[in-house]
């Protein structure tokens, strides 16, 4: 059995039998995804998304990414003089001190040189049986240790120092843009081209500086021994040899560039399938309690399990594809380049007509040989080096083309321009019988004007094109507090965002306070990160309440207002730092949100159902301090008890009609 398996199980028919098992696997993979095409084409609305989706997935080493790649750069190197500049100059001064050290004291792999390649780098030494030798060429080894040592973990340190400093330019850039204004807002609730954004600014932000960094070390160290030991092998066995593996270097990085094209596109999907991945889990944290009350574990945990296996089988193909890759990488990148090596470097010692070896003698033409053969050996591994980082390359783009795309959607929300699939596929149907409208920012004209909110002729519609109120006109200056009621859907919510800037106005004129002179209290207030005090300053910082002249007795005053004095006693000072919005009730949290609200002290306010946790007596005792105080109010309730803190009341029907009239005793009072 075992003469039948050596004979029969030889290196020829093992490689045979690898490239065939090569062969099934690519067209199986082919055949898998022609399936899953014309699978896709089943549903309409499916194909376009997938249409879309391909468009921005698109990535490949091409111009278009050298010109992405070099904006970025310019952001992560501002200057030329500056200290990612430094580091990147000492990475390739370590590289070229590191390959002239191995070229000076002829010791083989300097980056990890152990005490065996050093003594065969002189072969004289051991071949010659000379002791003297070995000596000279152990204690050369020796006295190199803490220059190699040094030079390396200098190597490591630039590195290293450039990842985080590219990461920190790029990623300071990045939320500049994003939390300009209201654009981190309108990213999720406007325009729909990025998903898992905190993916993007996160994890891929990392990876691509990373990458870059790596790149730039790995194609660094292969050029300088390109170039070095071509000018050895010219000098050596001539032009020719050199000239044969730069041609095979540029064929080859061709050929498997173009195999590679697959890894960008397999790269941005990876990344999308991971931030769903988080996504979901994130989710699941968020909402942890609602979940709990509907025992919806199970269901969201199918839904965690079908996200990831997702992300699972996409992995596996990834896998599949790169050991596919590996192989041929492996045949082309190093075994056929290290043949063409020796094909090259032999042809001056079997010509045995050549004029430099006529008058050689063995030991000169072996010691030549070796040498030559050294120097052509690290050359073809050079250049195997170069083409394999085309595949890092490749892998690079599909970071690339998800920081482009974050980059230019980030410009796009912060020069008023936003896209949302769902619109262009509703105006390309003009017979579903929806009333429309192009989302457009530019129809709409706001004016910034002091103790006056109008709405003139203005339509109101949501970021999908759907109009709720075709004409929407009314004007409340200030003290004049207004009751908004109507039921869930007619609008009012989507007033509050179009008065405070998170949605576009489509039209007509709206004259407002500008930011700041206009303040929202939501139903479940946001409480923030830091101390007690910062939950009644939110957003102003302490340097900011300092400036504004406001003391912490002012602020215990604010509390005292809302009835929550006792807060500063029991959490133990305003310099306390607690989880907040599990330490307060819903209740504390609302009328903690009501205290910020006199602290800021704007000219209009916004009140959406911020009370509905309170009793009455504190409601009452909040609404006529608003008034005290000079700050005019929007309200969002169906609380009869507020009728007789307002004026005039908005009154929304869910069917397009509104109206806008005096609260009177005749006025009759929607709610309960």
């Amino acid at each position: 059995m075992a003469a039948v398996i050596s004979k029969y199980l030889t290196a020829k028919n093992s490689s045979i039998a690898g490239g065939v098992l090569l062969l099934l696997y690519v067209l199986k993979q082919r055949r898998r995804a022609a399936s899953s095409k014309l699978n896709g084409t089943k549903g309409s609305a499916v194909v376009l998304k997938n249409d879309k989706e391909s468009k921005k997935d698109r990535a490949a080493v091409d111009k278009q990414f050298f010109l992405r790649i070099w904006r970025i750069l310019r952001i992560m190197t501002p200057r030329l003089f500056c200290m990612e500049t430094g580091y990147l100059a000492l990475i390739a001064v370590m590289l070229v001190t590191r390959t002239y050290s191995v070229s000076l004291t002829e010791i083989a792999d300097c980056s990890s040189s152990t005490f065996i390649p050093t003594l065969l780098s002189s072969p004289c030494a051991i071949i010659g049986r000379s002791a003297k030798d070995f000596k000279i060429c152990l204690m050369s080894f020796l006295k190199s240790i803490p220059v190699i040592a040094l030079v390396n973990n200098f190597l490591k340190l630039g590195i290293n120092e450039l990842k985080l400093r590219f990461r920190e330019r790029l990623t300071k850039h990045l939320y500049d843009q994003y939390l300009q204004g209201y654009t981190y807002y309108k990213m999720g609730n406007l325009d729909n081209r990025i998903s898992n954004v905190d993916q993007l600014l996160t994890q891929d932000v990392e990876k691509f500086c990373n990458s870059v960094v790596d790149l730039y070390s790995n194609l660094s160290k292969p050029l300088l021994d390109i170039g070095l030991y071509i000018f050895k092998l010219t000098s050596a066995i001539g032009a020719q040899g050199p000239a044969c593996m730069m041609a095979y270097l540029l064929i080859s990085g061709l050929f498997l560039t173009r195999l590679r094209r697959p890894i960008a596109k397999m790269t941005v999907t990876e990344q999308r399938y991971e931030g769903e991945y988080r996504y979901v889990n994130s989710r699941l944290i968020t909402n942890s309690e609602e979940i709990a009350f509907y025992n919806g574990n199970l269901r969201e945990m199918q839904t965690i399990h079908s996200t990831f296996q997702k992300l699972v089988d996409h992995l596996h193909s990834f896998i599949y594809f790169r050991f596919s890759m590996g192989y041929v990488d492996s045949i082309i990148a190093k075994y056929i380049a290290t043949g063409v090596g020796y094909l090259v470097v032999s042809r001056p010692f079997l010509d045995l007509s050549h004029p430099r070896h006529l008058h050689t003698k063995q030991s000169e033409l072996m010691e030549d040989y070796y040498q030559s053969g050294r120097m052509l050996l690290r050359l073809s591994q050079a250049l195997g080096r170069i083409v394999l980082a085309g595949r890092e390359m490749t892998r690079l783009s599909g970071f690339t083309s998800r920081i482009a795309e974050l980059m230019r959607v980030l410009k796009d929300l912060n020069g008023g321009k936003y896209e949302r699939t769902m619109v262009a596929q509703q105006e390309k149907d003009p017979g579903s019988g929806v009333e429309k409208l192009v989302l457009d920012p530019s129809r709409g004209r706001v004016i910034n004007a002091d103790n006056i909110i109008k709405f003139d002729h203005t339509p109101l519609a949501t970021p999908n094109g759907e109009i709720l109120i075709r004409d929407l006109t009314f004007e409340v200056m200030s003290g004049t507090n207004v009751l908004v009621c109507g039921p869930n859907g007619c609008g009012k919510s989507s007033l509050f965002r179009v008065l405070g800037g998170l949605w576009p106005l489509f039209g007509g004129e709206l004259t407002k306070p500008e930011r700041g002179k206009l303040f929202y209290v939501p139903q479940r207030p946001y409480m923030t990160l830091g101390s007690l005090r910062d939950q009644v300053i939110y957003p102003d910082t302490t340097e900011a309440q300092h400036r504004k002249g406001i003391s912490d007795q002012v602020l215990k005053e604010y509390l005292d207002n809302v009835q929550l004095g006792h807060i500063l006693e029991r959490e133990g000072g305003w310099d306390t730092v607690q989880d907040w919005m599990d330490v307060l009730s819903g209740g504390e949290k609302q009328r903690m949100a009501m205290a910020r609200l006199f602290y800021h002290k704007p000219q209009f306010a916004i009140l959406d159902e911020c009370t509905s946790a309170v009793s009455v007596d504190v409601e009452d005792f909040i609404y006529s301090h608003c008034r005290t105080v000079g700050i005019t109010l929007f309200t969002v309730s169906h609380r009869k008890s507020l009728w007789k803190h307002h004026k005039f009341y908005l009154h929304m029907d869910g069917r397009g009609n509104y109206e806008f009239k005096p609260i009177t005793e005749e006025t009759v009072e929607f709610g309960s």
